[in-house]
Formats: structure tokens, sequence, C-alpha cells
């Protein structure tokens, strides 16, 4: 019997590869820094601890008699403070790589980003790059980590890793995808830049698993994938379905160059009264993208093909909004 420790098991991508283990019957072991997060993989029924991914000993209860850990845990916000950033993404991923191997873990799948790529990446650009992390502390990390994460790959002495590069993930519990826009279209207080013309490159969770899956089957050491719904989708499509479910049939778009000003303004001035704004600056270049990812090497290489297509996704995203009565 297979047995996975996934780190940030509690947060959106972790529960649902808890979810999809458990149905499989693996052991499904975790650890999360959010107690909410480790109570919440506990109720599914997976061995979930609390505690940080840069701690070795917490580590080793997560790790022991272990197959493969999925490392999800990272900070993913647009934005914040390098040192954060660099003592998770960076430092709490050669942690894990470290115990992994130490305690006799066979395999590890990092979690990376398409975000390796930019803003500015050409039209159904490949896993060979160009890479581009544009001053972008969270491209810089994301693509620093997987770096990290594969000088451990070394399948002949038993640890080999593998690369998963997602696309933009949504379902129910993603923040930057559905939580949060779904948030401000309920107070009317979400926009698009440039018309909504940008692109989101998504990709349901549950084909993002398939992938993940399928990566794990093909024992695809020392490689990255990326892995997308192959299709993408210009933003004011998108987060039109989500402005439908809450009653909406029209979206708000500025200029870019306002957009961004308006959230620089209100991030000098909103910690004067003890606020924080929700978006950064840098939020604006997610939604200006313009080109579609390949996902051909993982058709190719994995089998790999998206079954849950965009509007199929967003129907069973509504009905698990209204379930959990986010929506009404």
């Amino acid at each position: 019997m297979t047995t996975i420790a996934i780190t940030g098991i509690g947060g959106f991508i972790g529960m649902r590869m808890a979810q999809h283990a458990i149905n499989l019957g693996w052991i499904v072991q975790g650890i999360d820094l959010s107690p909410k997060g480790v109570e919440r993989a506990c109720l599914i029924g997976a061995q979930a601890i609390q505690g940080d991914i840069n701690n070795p000993l917490a580590l080793a209860k997560v790790f022991s008699g272990v197959d493969l850990v999925f490392h999800t845990a990272a900070v993913v916000q647009e934005d914040g403070p390098r040192e954060l950033y660099d003592r998770v993404n960076n430092q709490g991923t050669r942690t894990v790589c470290e115990a992994a191997r130490a305690h006799g873990v066979k395999r590890l799948i990092h979690l990376s980003s398409v975000m390796v790529y930019g803003f500015n990446y050409p039209q159904d650009v490949t896993e060979e790059g160009p890479f581009d992390v544009a001053g972008n502390i969270y491209n810089e990390t994301k693509l620093s980590s997987e770096l990290i994460a594969l000088e451990f790959n070394d399948p002949e002495q038993g640890f080999g890793v593998i690369v998963i590069r997602p696309g933009d993930v949504y379902g129910l519990g993603s923040v930057p995808w559905v939580m949060r826009p779904l948030e401000a279209l309920q107070k009317n207080q979400f926009v698009l830049p440039d018309g909504g013309n940008g692109v989101i490159n998504h990709v349901h969770v549950d084909n993002l698993i398939a992938g993940v899956l399928l990566a794990y089957q093909h024992d695809a050491c020392g490689e990255a994938f990326n892995i997308t719904d192959d299709q993408a989708t210009a933003c004011n499509q998108f987060f039109l379905y989500l402005a439908k479910m809450v009653g909406q049939r029209r979206l708000i778009t500025v200029p870019g160059w306002l957009m961004t000003r308006a959230l620089q303004v209100g991030d000098l001035l909103l910690p004067i009264f003890g606020m924080e704004s929700p978006v950064k600056p840098s939020a604006v270049k997610f939604l200006q993208r313009k080109n579609k990812i390949s996902c051909e090497k993982a058709k190719n290489r994995l089998g790999y093909k998206p079954t849950i297509h965009l509007e199929e996704g967003m129907r069973q995203l509504e009905i698990e909004l209204r379930a959990a009565r986010i929506i009404l």
C-alpha cells in the first residue's frame, strides 16, 4: 500500500490530493502550519500534524515510512517580504528534500508554477522556457525552489524528484482565482484591467491531481511538466462565470495603469488606518498575460488529458459553493 506525505495538507491543493489519495486506498500523512488546516485534514481521514516545514523534527514524524512526498507548502501571494519567501519557498524546500531523503522516501513531487515563465512568455511556451521571473518575488522563488528540489534528484540512489508546474488552479478553496474574486464581486469591488483581455491558463484542481498522479506512475524523475486545462481563456470570460453565480451579468474594467496606481495608493494609505489591501499592485500583471502555455509534454510523455473542461468545472464549482453556503 502506498503511503503519501503532503506538506501544506490543509491547503486547497493539499486537501484535494489527500482526498484523492484516500479514495485510492493510500495511507495519507501530512503537515500544515495552520491548526485549522490540520483539523480539516484529520476530518477526512488523514494523519496530520501542525508544524513548520523548516523543522526537521516535525518532518521526521510525517515522513517516516513514506513512499511519496507531495510538497505543496509555499507562500503563494503575488508579492510580499523577500525574507518570508526565501524562508518558506527556498529554505523550506531544501529542508523538506533533506528530510525526505534522510528518512528513506523514494519519490518527491515538488509543486511549482507556470509563473516561472513570467508575464510576457511566448505563445505555447514549453518546459524549456524561456524563464523570466520579471522582478516578482513569487515568480522568482517558484523557479529557485524547483531548482533546489531538482538538486536532490538521484533515483539511482533511491531518491527521485519530479516538478509539476500547474497553471492557474481553480476549484472550491482556490484563493486567487475563486474565493477572493467572489468576495470582491459580492461587494461590487471586482475590477479587471484593460477590458479583461488578458488570459488565464486555468487548470481544474482535479485535472491537476490527475497530472500529478500520472507523473508519479510514469516515474518521471528529473523532469518538469506544465499541467493546465490545455486552454487559455480571456479573464473577462473566466470571471464572468463567477459573476453570474452572484447574480451579476457584466464586469467592471479600467485601464491597467490606473488599476495599478490605485492599488499602489491603497498600499500606502491603508496601513495608516491599520488595514491591509487584499490585492497587491503586482496582481495586475497576473491579469495582463497574453499567451497560452503548452502542456504537450505532459500529454505526450504522461498520457495526460484534461477531462474537466471549463464549463463543467464552473458548474461543479457553483454546486460546491452553494453546498458550502459561500454563495446563496
